[in-house]
C-alpha cells in the first residue's frame, strides 16, 4: 500500500460519474449488478416489517407530511425525495440479509439502491439507466474505504459502513441527475464534510443504529449532496486532490492507505466480484459457522448437546458477545440446535435471545475461540471461515470446517441461487406470482423504459 497518489483523483472520480449512464460495461458486469439489485430489492421486502423499518417510515412521513415525489420502497407511502430514499435504505438494512463488500467492510445495496430508486422514479430514468447508476454507486462505495485505509478508519474510529455508502449514494444520484463532471467535483466535497459514522454501532441491540450508520445515513447525505449541488451549491475546488483537503488528512497519512485505488483501472476493474451475498439472515462473519451447523444437524439427530466450540479468523470476540441476535454467534448456535433449523424472525429476536430460558443455558456452553491458522496471510483477502466442533452427551464428537459459504467472493452465488434466495424472501410478503414478476422485471431491466415500475412491483 502506500502507492503515490494518483493526480487529478477529483476530475477522474467525476468524469467517470458523469459518464456512467452512457458507459457500456461488460456483460458479466452488468449481470452482477442485476442480480444485486434483485438482492437489495427482497431485502426490503422481507424486512418492511421489521422496527428499524417502521420507525424509518413513520419518521420519514412525519417530515414530509405523508405526501411527496418518492416512494417508500415496499410500501405505496410517500415522502419527500431525500425522506423517502432514508427509510428505503433502514428498510434495506433493517435485518442481516443484504449484501456486502468483505475487503471494504461496506454494505452498499440498501443505500445505493434506495437512492438510485428515489431519483430514478422522481426523474423518469430507464432501467438501463438505473442498473448502470448503481454500478457507479458500488464503485464508490468499495473505492473509498480501501483508499482511506480500512486500518487508518478503524483508529480513527470511523466507520467504513458509513463512509464507503455515503459515497456510493452521492455517485449514483449524481449520475441520475445527468451533472457535469464539474458539478460532481463539487458533490465529493459535501460528501467530504458530511462523511462520518462511529464503530459505536458494535454496541447496538436493536439494529436500529446500524441500520441508520449502514444506510439511511449514507443514503440522506449522498442524495442531499447531489441535490445540493444541483441547486447551486459549491465548495472547494479539485476537493480530493488538495493538499490540505479532507482525503489528504491526517487520519488517512501514511498507515494503509491506498489513494491511487480510487482511480486504479476505474471503468474496467469492478468492485462487483469482490461484493458478497449473505445465503443467510445472520452477520457475514457468522455465516461460515451457520452453514457448518446446519450441516451438522443430521449427524447429530436430536442428541442432547453438552458443549460447543466455534473456531474462527477475525474478530471472534465481537461475535461471542455481540448484543444483537444476528451477531451473537452463541445464539445463533442455541436456536439452530434448539428448532433444528434457522428462520428469518428468530435470528433477529432480540426477545428470545433475551428471554428464552432454554436458549440462555445452552448459549452458556458455547464457547467462540480465535484460530490464527484460519487467518489470511498478509496482502491476502480477508478471509471467513469456521471450524464447529459440537460434544454431545455420552462424550461422542461432530465437526464440520466451512473454508466459506456460497456468496462469499471467491465462491460467488450464480443467478439460479440469487434467484431462489430472492423468491424465498420476497414469497411471504408479495406471494410467489408476484415475487416471480419481481424476478423477471429484473432480469430484463435494460430493456425498462421506467425504473420506476419496479417500485410497483414490490409495493404493498
Amino acid at each position: 500500500m502506500n502507492s503515490p497518489a494518483p493526480k487529478d483523483i477529483t476530475a477522474t472520480l467525476s468524469a467517470y460519474v458523469a459518464g456512467a449512464l452512457t458507459s457500456q460495461p461488460p456483460p458479466a458486469h452488468r449481470e452482477m449488478a442485476r442480480l444485486h439489485l434483485l438482492d437489495t430489492l427482497a431485502a426490503m421486502v422481507a424486512c418492511r416489517d421489521l422496527e428499524p423499518a417502521v420507525l424509518a417510515r413513520t419518521y420519514a412521513i412525519s417530515l414530509s407530511g405523508g405526501c411527496g415525489a418518492a416512494t417508500l420502497l415496499a410500501t405505496r407511502q410517500r415522502a419527500g425525495l431525500v425522506d423517502a430514499a432514508f427509510a428505503s435504505a433502514m428498510t434495506g438494512h433493517a435485518a442481516e440479509i443484504n449484501d456486502f463488500i468483505p475487503s471494504a467492510f461496506v454494505q452498499p445495496g440498501p443505500a445505493v439502491v434506495s437512492v438510485a430508486l428515489a431519483v430514478a422514479e422522481t426523474r423518469g430514468a430507464s432501467g438501463a439507466a438505473l442498473l448502470r447508476a448503481v454500478m457507479a454507486g458500488y464503485e464508490l462505495a468499495g473505492r473509498v474505504p480501501k483508499a482511506l485505509g480500512l486500518g487508518n478508519l478503524r483508529r480513527a474510529g470511523i466507520a467504513n459502513h458509513g463512509i464507503g455508502p455515503l459515497f456510493g449514494s452521492a455517485a449514483a444520484a449524481a449520475a441520475l441527475l445527468r451533472l457535469s463532471p464539474e458539478q460532481i467535483d463539487d458533490v465529493w466535497t459535501f460528501c467530504a464534510q458530511q462523511a462520518g459514522g462511529s464503530w459505536q454501532w458494535l454496541l447496538d441491540v436493536e439494529h436500529i443504529e446500524k441500520a441508520f450508520v449502514f444506510a439511511g445515513m449514507g443514503a440522506r447525505d449522498g442524495l442531499h449532496a447531489a441535490l445540493m449541488v444541483e441547486g447551486g451549491f459549491r465548495g472547494v475546488r479539485q476537493a480530493l486532490d488538495h493538499p490540505a483537503g479532507w482525503l489528504r488528512s491526517g487520519a488517512f497519512a501514511g498507515g494503509d492507505s491506498d489513494l491511487a485505488y480510487l482511480t486504479d483501472a476505474l471503468g474496467e476493474r469492478s468492485e462487483l466480484p469482490l461484493t458478497a451475498y449473505k445465503r443467510y439472515p445472520v452477520g457475514g462473519p457468522t455465516q461460515p459457522a451457520v452453514e457448518a451447523l446446519l450441516s451438522l444437524l443430521p449427524r447429530i439427530g436430536g442428541a442432547p448437546v453438552e458443549a460447543v466450540r466455534i473456531e474462527m479468523p477475525g474478530r471472534w470476540e465481537a461475535f461471542r458477545d455481540a448484543a444483537m441476535p444476528a451477531l451473537n454467534l452463541r445464539y445463533l448456535t442455541a436456536i439452530i440446535l434448539i428448532d433444528g433449523h434457522l428462520d428469518f424472525v428468530s435470528a433477529q429476536s432480540l426477545a428470545r435471545m433475551a428471554g428464552d430460558g432454554a436458549v440462555r443455558a445452552l448459549m452458556e456452553r458455547v464457547e467462540i475461540a480465535h484460530d490464527p491458522a484460519q487467518e489470511a496471510a498478509p496482502g491476502e483477502p480477508r478471509t471467513e471461515s469456521a471450524r464447529v466442533t459440537v460434544r454431545l452427551e455420552g462424550g461422542r464428537r461432530e465437526s464440520a470446517y466451512t473454508p466459506h459459504v456460497l456468496g462469499f467472493p471467491s465462491h460467488p452465488m450464480a443467478a439460479a441461487d440469487v434467484e431462489a434466495k430472492a423468491l424465498e424472501l420476497m414469497a411471504p410478503g408479495l406471494g410467489e406470482g408476484r415475487a416471480r414478476q419481481v424476478i423477471a422485471a429484473v432480469e430484463t431491466i435494460e430493456e425498462l423504459a421506467e425504473a420506476r415500475d419496479l417500485i410497483e412491483l414490490i409495493a404493498r
